[in-house]
């Protein structure tokens, strides 16, 4: 039986379209065009200067170095809980694996925790394995080293294991690859797929009395297996340029520090008093978080999408094709290799299974 897909427009063009209007509506988040070509001109020399291409993905110590089927069971696992890794405890006491030898802090927990299992003989990139094993199973296989935190929203990715283990059991042999197959090579419609099968991929909200569309989640799941396979085989989609980038807490950081972002004097400081208060009291109590929805949250994400599509466009105007994807994977990277050089520039912090 052929999916539903929720939405006659498809999903990636309504992230553009609902980044265009959080943009041309914003209050406290601005996109500064004489910013974004200083930004787009450092950024593309940057890039230019280290051959930043979807090879730097597989670079990374913990993700797949062979592009096979099961590199995109890991992706689709990792990519599902791909979410909500700050944290407000002194780093001694950060939630972190150790692997190897080295520690881990971040989104790089998540990926060192599964490559962990699997070394232990756990089958946890298996749906058929994660949609039914147990909570204490599963707390197991994201414990962190001895001392820190539990890993941020545990039970929240527990839950959400449960629901994208179950569809894929029940809907697709246990594989998300029969769900890729259907996708005709379209990152667009693969993009629609996933958001019609899985609730916990539907990043949407209310902005200005309009409904808007992230879909953080489910375009990185399509850009890191476009990356994966260096856009051949399993990896090529004919529309990957189609795919924005992917909102999150970090890159909205580093587009501040390139100077194509920008916030209202207001916006700027609760954000400074909330990391403040965060420290102080810790996350459980503090009141200056963001909630996931608010005006402020929606208002910085979106105008990150345009930011980073006006980027684009400068570059393409000067000549060079880069898609957002290399941008936002550039950014993020950029943005951990130096934090300490942009700690001044507050990051808003939500909880949220969105990113």
């Amino acid at each position: 039986m052929p999916i539903t897909i929720r939405h006659f427009e498809s999903a990636v063009s309504r992230v553009l379209s609902s980044a265009h209007f959080i943009n041309t509506h914003s209050q406290d988040v601005f996109v500064p065009q004489d910013g974004v070509k200083r930004a787009a001109s450092q950024i593309l020399r940057r890039m230019q200067s280290l051959g930043y291409s979807t090879a730097d993905w597989k670079k990374h110590t913990l993700t797949p170095s062979i592009a096979d089927a099961h590199a995109v069971e890991w992706i689709f696992l990792v990519d599902a809980l791909n979410f909500s890794f700050w944290c407000d405890q002194p780093p001694s006491r950060q939630y972190s694996v150790t692997l190897d030898g080295k520690t881990y802090r971040g989104y790089w927990t998540l990926c060192a925790a599964v490559n962990r299992a699997l070394a232990e003989g756990i089958p946890i990139t298996d749906a058929r394995y994660y949609a039914v094993a147990s909570d204490e199973e599963l707390a197991r296989v994201f414990r962190g080293d001895e001392g820190t935190e539990p890993m941020p929203m545990l039970r929240e990715r527990i839950m959400v294991l449960r629901e994208v283990g179950g569809v894929l059991v029940e809907k697709h042999g246990g594989r998300f690859a029969n769900l890729l197959a259907r996708c005709g090579g379209s990152a667009s419609g693969l993009v629609d797929l996933v958001a019609a099968e899985f609730a916990c991929f539907r990043d949407e909200h209310e902005f200005q009395g309009r409904p808007v569309a992230m879909f953080k989640r489910a375009q990185i799941l399509v850009a890191d297996i476009w990356a994966c396979f260096e856009g051949k085989g399993l990896g090529r989609f004919e529309d990957i340029d189609s795919v924005t980038m992917f909102a999150d807490y970090r890159v909205p950081q580093a587009l501040c520090h390139f100077g194509a972002l920008e916030y209202s004097p207001r916006l700027w400081e609760h954000l400074r008093e909330s990391e403040k208060t965060l420290k102080q009291l810790g996350e459980a109590k503090s009141p200056g978080l963001l909630p996931s929805g608010h005006p402020w949250e929606v208002e910085i994400r979106g105008n990150s999408i345009w930011a980073v599509e006006c980027i684009k466009r400068c570059m393409e105007e000067e000549g060079t094709h880069v898609n957002a994807i290399l941008i936002d994977f550039y950014l993020w990277d950029y943005s951990k290799e130096h934090s300490e050089e942009m700690k001044e520039i507050p990051i808003h912090l939500t909880r949220s299974i969105n990113y």
